[in-house]
């Protein structure tokens, strides 16, 4: 039996479920997910293998007009995973309407690679208006195959699975098949201490909120991670901080128990916050953060 293999890229709006979809299909928890919208920032892989096949599902950013230079280099990511896809894998919901964003719809279209169109979230909504979007979106991209699911509560995402694997095409193995994801711990542990802020501060602070890790020691028994938790302005500081240092320690113990639970093995870990003012337009800095410049 031949082997099939291939980037099944993962692209939408923001707040469509594309990272909660992204980690029922892997069966790993690899992306945030947050009920904020810009939650995902980085192209984050996910390696799923069978006997015969091996998909690598990217997770992407959100689409939206670029506000500042770290915008533009999240939309970067999305412009690479049109690049290099063997099957895009887009991703809407019940809610939204479906001519959003049509001049990237229209440009979904003129590419010369299969288009799954996943409606997510169908469990919020009736099976007509289900049925009456599964027909408009059929209209408006007759060269998608249109699959209803609930990434949630895991209706259709076997068919999904299915329907994947029929368009990859014949191909060897990318990475070793013990392969999760291209990501190293340290970008993880970054991740998981910037979710804890994304859940706990409103407004604009999680969005003006980078992580750094400045060392990562690994053992046996305990990994030692010391993080920087970079931020706009003092008065952000504050609030990170919290009265008498009290955020911080909630977000550093949930941050604590998530990765020892990943990594399965005790964590010491330390937070620090510093102001650096306009980061998120800073080539030098966005480029250190690991952002496409």
């Amino acid at each position: 039996m031949p082997h099939k293999s291939g980037f099944v890229n993962i692209i939408g709006n923001p707040n469509v479920g594309k990272s909660t979809l992204m980690n029922a299909l892997v069966g790993e928890r690899l992306s945030i997910v947050t009920s904020k919208a810009q939650t995902t920032r980085h192209r984050i892989m996910g390696i799923v293998n069978g006997d015969d096949f091996q998909i690598i599902y990217s997770d992407t950013p959100g689409i939206l007009k670029p506000a500042y230079k770290l915008q533009s280099a999240m939309m970067r990511f999305v412009e690479s995973a049109l690049e290099d896809a063997d099957v895009i894998l887009y991703i809407t919901d019940t809610v939204e309407t479906p001519n959003k964003n049509q001049e990237f719809l229209d440009k979904l279209q003129q590419l010369n690679i299969p288009i799954i169109l996943a409606i997510n979230k169908v469990d919020l909504s009736t099976q007509e208006k289900v049925a009456l979007l599964i027909e408009e979106w059929k209209q408006m991209m007759p060269k998608a195959q249109v699959l209803p699911i609930s990434a949630l509560h895991g209706f259709n995402t076997s068919e999904l699975v299915k329907l994947i694997v029929e368009k990859l095409p014949e191909g060897p193995e990318y990475f070793p098949k013990d392969t999760l994801t291209d990501k190293t711990l340290r970008f993880f542990a970054a991740e998981i201490i910037r979710e804890k802020i994304l859940l706990h501060y409103k407004k604009e602070v999680p969005y003006s909120v980078e992580i750094d890790i400045e060392e990562y020691k690994e053992s046996e028994t305990i990994d030692r991670i010391r993080a920087i938790i970079y931020v706009d302005r003092e008065s952000q500081k504050s609030i990170i901080i919290g009265s008498q240092g009290k955020m911080l320690k909630r977000v550093g113990t949930e941050a604590r128990l998530d990765l020892e639970s990943f990594l399965g093995k005790k964590v010491f870990l330390e937070l620090y916050v510093k102001v650096d003012p306009n980061w998120r337009n800073s080539e030098t800095k966005l480029k250190r953060f690991g952002y496409p410049i």
